[in-house]
């Protein structure tokens, strides 16, 4: 078991990097090393329907945006830096915030239309509801009579 400072391990940035070059590091230069845990996401299920909870801290309700489009719900949030920094003297001497998009897909159903979705935002988590997708039903078996 490899030792861990706050849910990360100690070893992960010399691990990885003999394999820098090999893949995407979009999210990274844009999220820093965590951006494989942004849009953590539980999904509950009720008697009637699903619940599905989104953590984006940092985001006002402005910044999220939500499309449900061949029964694909995507969620799209986007954050810009804030010019806290301009008017006032000094320079940044360390800064972690980044500009950016993140987005996350989930499949709820063909049957599910945006009015059948509730969306609530607060404390940073995004609540979404929605109902169950009915199963379809097959059609019943008849028997065709034959003639002669």
């Amino acid at each position: 078991m490899l030792p861990s400072i706050f849910g990360e391990s100690l070893f992960d940035d010399w691990m990885g990097f003999p394999f820098r070059g090999f893949e995407s590091d979009v999210d990274r230069k844009l999220y820093g090393k965590n951006a494989a845990r942004l849009m953590k996401t539980d999904l509950k299920e009720q008697d009637d329907g699903y619940e599905l909870s989104v953590d984006l801290p940092g985001f006002t309700k402005d910044q999220i945006e939500l499309n449900l489009e061949n029964g694909y719900l995507t969620i799209t949030a986007t954050k810009g830096l804030e010019e806290e920094g301009k008017n006032k003297k000094g320079k940044i001497v360390h800064q972690e915030r980044y500009t950016g998009s993140m987005t996350r897909s989930f499949y709820i159903g063909e049957q599910v239309t945006e009015e059948n979705v509730k969306a609530k935002y607060e404390n940073g988590v995004l609540t979404l509801g929605f109902p169950k997708e009915e199963p379809k039903k097959l059609p019943e078996r008849k028997t065709i009579l034959i003639e002669g």
